[in-house]
């Protein structure tokens, strides 16, 4: 009977993170597309723009992989077969790799923005020093 009442329990609480999943992903990718649309309208189609566009919107699928892989795990504890344990390794694996080359580029955008910030204040500094003609 316990054993029962657990077992529904987790398949509902897996059906829930997996629906939670589902909308995280589509609600990124609605966000996406609508940045995408609103970038060509304004004419910024630079790769600049389209970068915040693509990270924030990987950050969206990295969080839907987090909460898919919380599903798995629930779904291989109940019922662990050699598909579920396959289907949760794969998962696990983009999601490493998806991670790791997303935190890359949020690094390499950081720095861009520091060196952009250090450049402007460089110029600032030219400017304030540099003699005024009389």
């Amino acid at each position: 009977m316990i054993e029962g009442a657990l077992r529904t329990s987790a398949e509902f609480a897996s059906l829930a993170i997996g629906g939670i999943a589902v909308l995280i992903v589509a609600w990124g990718s609605v966000e996406a597309a609508l940045g995408c649309i609103s970038l060509v309208i304004r004419g910024q189609t630079g790769q600049g723009v389209r970068k915040v566009v693509w990270r924030r919107y990987g950050v969206w699928l990295l969080l839907g992989l987090e909460f898919e892989l919380a599903s798995d795990i629930i779904d291989t504890v109940i019922s662990p077969d050699w598909m579920d344990i396959a289907k949760l390794g794969a998962i696990a694996v983009i999601r490493t790799f998806l991670n790791y080359f997303l935190e890359k580029d949020l690094e390499a955008a950081a720095h861009e923005v520091a060196n952009e910030a250090a450049v402007d204040a460089g110029e600032g500094a030219r400017r304030l020093s540099a003699p005024r003609a009389s």
